[in-house]
């Protein structure tokens, strides 16, 4: 399971996505809206995707996850389009036999997906603002770019 799609995300059938009797570990990471960034009160987020070019970073992360851990499988779902504080923005599940090489890889594709997925975060405040944000530098080691400058740039797949 890898998407991007508008619609919200069912948690269960990402988490069912990688089941298996093989598994001892199953991680589930869900990135969620949060309402306060910094001093600032955020009021929405808004996602945009070069869909075909995401879903297919999305297949070449997962499968060098899977060259990198032994994994049973690993599913994404990022959505597009308006969230709300709260939101379910991405999930990441993964399954292993062992849970250190699920929660590593877990984090691994989630900030190998900030760093090289076309996908887009517009952060609307509550001071009328908004600004296109960007990965902390601190969270990932690489750089997105806003869809206005990514023809071109911004997935490595």
């Amino acid at each position: 399971m890898l998407s991007v799609t508008t619609e919200p995300i069912d948690v269960m059938a990402v988490t069912q996505a990688v089941r298996s009797r093989r598994a001892g570990a199953v991680v589930l990471f869900l990135g969620t809206v949060r309402e306060i960034t910094g001093s600032l009160r955020t009021t929405a987020l808004t996602y945009e995707a070069y869909e075909a070019m995401a879903v297919a970073s999305l297949k070449e992360i997962t499968r060098e996850a899977s060259d990198r851990w032994p994994l049973e499988a690993a599913a994404v779902v990022h959505r597009t389009g308006r969230l709300e504080p709260g939101d379910i923005a991405v999930a990441v599940a993964v399954s292993s036999a062992h849970r250190r090489e699920a929660f590593e890889a877990g984090q691994w594709i989630m900030d190998t997906i900030k760093q090289h997925t076309p996908i887009w975060k517009k952060e609307m405040r509550g001071d009328g603002s908004a600004e296109w944000v960007h990965p902390d530098p601190g969270e990932t080691a690489g750089a997105e770019t806003s869809p206005d400058t990514a023809a071109g740039q911004g997935a490595e797949s």
